[in-house]
């Protein structure tokens, strides 16, 4: 019966390292899922865009778009979720072009026509290859950059605040950092040893010099409210909150005309 009792213990020990393997091997297929057809195009809702290719410091090609505004009140640069690719923000894209803002957007190496496949360090190059497009080539001032990121997107452009001094900084329902949320879905797992992706938005906070507004839903079935609130108390004045209605994916639509609004005034206040 002891040895039997054993041989149990001993199988479920190598099941579980091999889990703890496996999972550690494949961190990207759980953190990035690109699509790479783009399915439409500015065009298609009545806006003029540029259709643009970038190069990042290490050589690879991104494709992304440029949606002007005239007279623009400053420029997104708009960093997008973990999943899908540019042709899935059209709505967000409207939103930021009826505010009076130009829009920059890219797709990370890996998603739609981009070059490469998707890493942490990879969309950190991919973020200052279109900080650099926008203030070198475009020669758009740093500060009537505003960045913007979604989800896995405000992971992205917490770094890019970090490393320059755009306008201002709007992260959307994101995460504190990867490990974070992985311990949510994994509790059973010493997920935050074995991290090697970790985007540490919550760490970032405290050294960005620019005006932050964090928007966030209570409702929010991915990433929890929580960290929403973490974000903002880690953020240096001055600061904005803004309380979304509705989940992960739909915050935006729920809320409607409050979001807008909520979008307006906090550029207004800081972005004439």
């Amino acid at each position: 019966m002891m040895k039997r009792m054993w041989s149990i213990i001993v199988l479920g020990f190598i099941l579980y390292a091999g889990l703890v393997v496996f999972l550690f091997l494949i961190q990207g297929r759980l953190v990035y899922f690109p699509i790479r057809h783009l399915t439409a195009t500015p065009a298609d809702i009545g806006l003029t865009y540029e259709p643009m290719w970038l190069e990042t410091g290490d050589g690879i090609k991104l494709s992304g778009w440029f949606v002007p505004a005239e007279p623009a009140r400053g420029t997104v640069l708009f960093f997008h979720g973990n999943a899908g690719n540019i042709s899935h923000r059209l709505d967000s894209i409207t939103i930021f072009h009826g505010l009076g803002l130009s829009v920059l957007i890219i797709d990370y190496r890996g998603y739609g026509q981009s070059e490469g496949k998707p890493s942490e360090q990879g969309t950190y190059l991919d973020a200052e290859a279109a900080w650099r497009y926008l203030v070198e080539e475009r020669r758009v001032a740093p500060d009537e950059v505003i960045l913007f990121g979604r989800s896995l997107g405000g992971a992205v452009a917490a770094w890019l605040a970090e490393q320059h001094s755009p306008g201002a900084l709007i992260l959307e329902s994101t995460f504190t950092s990867v490990p974070d949320i992985a311990a949510r879905y994994y509790p059973f797992l010493p997920v935050r040893l074995l991290a090697r992706i970790r985007y540490n938005t919550l760490a970032r906070l405290p050294e960005i010099n620019c005006p932050v507004l964090v928007v966030h839903s209570p409702d929010d079935d991915i990433i929890p409210y929580s960290h929403g609130e973490q974000l903002f108390a880690a953020a240096p004045e001055p600061k904005a909150f803004l309380k979304l209605k509705g989940g992960h994916n739909e915050g935006i639509f729920v809320s409607g005309q409050a979001y807008v609004a909520g979008l307006d005034s906090f550029i207004s206040k800081y972005r004439q």
